[in-house]
């Protein structure tokens, strides 16, 4: 009775929050179908899209650790506020300007929403603070969060397909930015903000050194994947400058009464491991969502590999693995109920890894690949709700925003790394047509290979990591009783 009660004092803003996350999910889904009519419109080749992608993760990693404390700091709704009017005026940009440069600008700018769901977890963990059954209320919570953003992920993929083709662009991009609109008035109406704020002063140092860091980092990366960069010595330079540059940010937050980050959180039992298990599940969840589409698409007749699938047929794989993904958010609560949150996250990256791991010898037709797809997508669904969800559980209290943060900084940094790894080791092994022609342009079925390595490896990795964590980590702690960081 407890539990239904409590569900209940949450449903309002769950329900709202599930608005916005059901907004951020078609971000992320809409643009796909139509990158090529984008590049088309800039004038720009196909391959310098990935400079959109490029941009927006890195801004992602910049924001969130600001957002995230200043949300601890001053209220979890007025960051949320104030990130989806950015993302708004930034969206707006985009139906308006020819320049690549300008459309650029504002598709990075429009990577804000990357916050969402941090400050929302934040946010539904201090409200329910009072709450019987905290842990699960928080897990169930980010489940329906999950589940909103995949819908709208399938939603706003099969909008902007079906849109693109019967509408101009300006009009078909002007849409998503009036849903953002949309979006700040119902953050403004209908959330309320969180009962108790930290106050303070923000550690304006800590964020100027850890952007220069993220900056030179990402950067350097990015330099990785133009042509010649693999050899260059200053691309190697910047990403050893990015590392580098977190020393003084490490020693200046270890001296600092109030920190930007509270990098102590990472020697926790609970949150390190957590945090190590974000960055490498970053890995398949954020940089191998392209060449999983790509190798679809690859003509088996041309290449000796691929399915040859349309870009209809392609897009039903990829609705599968976000109802997978769906299904995974929404069963963690309750198999986590059952078992322990820990081992619920255990087997989550357990069967991420089976998933990927399958593609080496089972990836020859569309009922393998897209089986494969949907074990990756129960997986990963459990770890998207239930990452934030269980930092929010072992953080200090004065910490939920910032833990929930780091887990999406840590996750966006891990998917930059495999988008630069997979980049290279596709474009390191061009494939010719099978006549030899010169045109062919698909990446080889080695570097595929490689992908599909990588993210079962860190997958399983995270598992292992995973057991070392206490055993009744992510649960409910007395309130008089403070979180174990050390």
């Amino acid at each position: 009775m407890t539990r239904s009660v409590t569900l209940g004092a949450l449903a309002s803003v769950v329900g709202f929050l599930a608005f916005v996350e059901f907004t951020s999910g078609v971000l992320q889904g809409y643009y796909t179908p139509m990158l090529t009519d984008i590049a088309r419109h800039l004038g720009i080749h196909d391959a310098d899209v990935n400079w959109l992608e490029g941009t927006q993760l890195m801004l992602s990693a910049l924001v969130v650790p600001a957002f995230a404390k200043l949300g601890d700091m001053i209220g979890h709704k007025r960051m949320l506020l104030i990130s989806t009017a950015l993302t708004a005026a930034a969206a707006l940009v985009l139906p308006f300007t020819d320049s690549f440069a300008v459309f650029l600008v504002g598709w990075a700018l429009m990577g804000f929403y990357v916050v969402w769901l941090p400050l929302e977890i934040a946010l539904i963990w201090s409200r329910s603070r009072a709450m019987e059954g905290r842990s699960v209320i928080t897990a169930r919570a980010a489940g329906m969060l999950v589940a909103a953003l995949e819908t709208g992920a399938i939603l706003g993929a099969l909008a902007g397909g079906a849109l693109i083709d019967v509408l101009p662009l300006t009009i078909v991009l002007l849409i998503p930015a009036l849903l953002v609109i949309v979006c700040f008035f119902v953050i403004l109406f209908g959330v309320k903000e969180s009962p108790e704020t930290t106050g303070g002063k923000l550690d304006t140092v800590g964020l100027v050194l850890i952007s220069f860091a993220l900056i030179a980092f990402t950067g350097g990366l990015s330099m990785l994947r133009l042509p010649g960069g693999l050899t260059s010595v200053w691309s190697w330079g910047v990403v050893l400058l990015g590392l580098l540059l977190i020393i003084p940010f490490v020693l200046w937050e270890l001296k600092h009464d109030d920190p930007l980050i509270d990098v102590r959180m990472f020697r926790s039992p609970a949150l390190g491991p957590v945090f190590l298990t974000a960055g490498l599940f970053g890995v398949s969840v954020l940089g191998a969502q392209a060449p999983l589409s790509t190798f679809a698409r690859t003509d088996p007749a041309v290449y000796g590999y691929g399915l040859g699938t349309t870009g209809f047929a392609t897009s039903l794989i990829i609705g599968i693995y976000l109802i997978a993904m769906i299904t995974g958010a929404l069963l963690f609560p309750l198999i986590a109920r059952l078992s322990t949150p820990r081992f619920t996250l255990i087997g989550a990256s357990v069967l991420v890894g089976i998933g990927f791991l399958l593609f080496l010898p089972f990836h020859d037709s569309y009922l393998q690949v897209t089986t494969n797809m949907v074990l990756a997508g129960l997986g990963s669904g459990a770890l998207v709700a239930a990452l934030p969800a269980a930092a929010a559980s072992a953080a200090p209290s004065t910490q939920t925003g910032v833990a929930t943060g780091l887990t999406n900084s840590v996750k966006t940094v891990g998917g930059a790394i495999a988008s630069c790894i997979f980049g290279i080791a596709l474009l390191n092994g061009v494939a010719g047509t099978a006549a030899g022609a010169a045109e062919g342009t698909a990446g080889s079925l080695a570097g595929y290979m490689t992908v599909w390595v990588v993210c079962g490896v860190t997958a399983l990795a995270s598992a292992v990591l995973l057991v070392f964590v206490p055993k009744q980590a992510f649960t409910d702690r007395p309130a008089d009783e403070p979180a174990a960081v050390v």
